[in-house]
């Protein structure tokens, strides 16, 4: 007897699970686009915070100031 190839005969996918797959490849283009969109408005705020930080001058830190001890009579 002679043995068949793998992947001759493919269960054909029913008229459901079409529709099931092109939603879900529908959903994944739409949350991958979304994801893009998000990573490059970060990255272009986050190179905007960057020169705004940049540009501003240095803030020298103050020490804090003593307390004086309280007197006591």
């Amino acid at each position: 007897m002679k043995t068949v190839p793998d992947g001759v005969f493919k269960p054909k996918a029913t008229t459901g699970e079409k529709k099931s797959d092109a939603t879900t490849k529908a959903a994944q283009q739409i949350i991958d686009a979304e994801t893009e969109a998000r990573e490059v408005k970060t990255e272009r705020l986050r190179l905007a915070r960057l020169a705004h930080e940049a540009a501003q001058p240095a803030v020298p830190v103050k020490a804090p100031r003593r307390r004086s001890k309280a007197k006591l009579n």
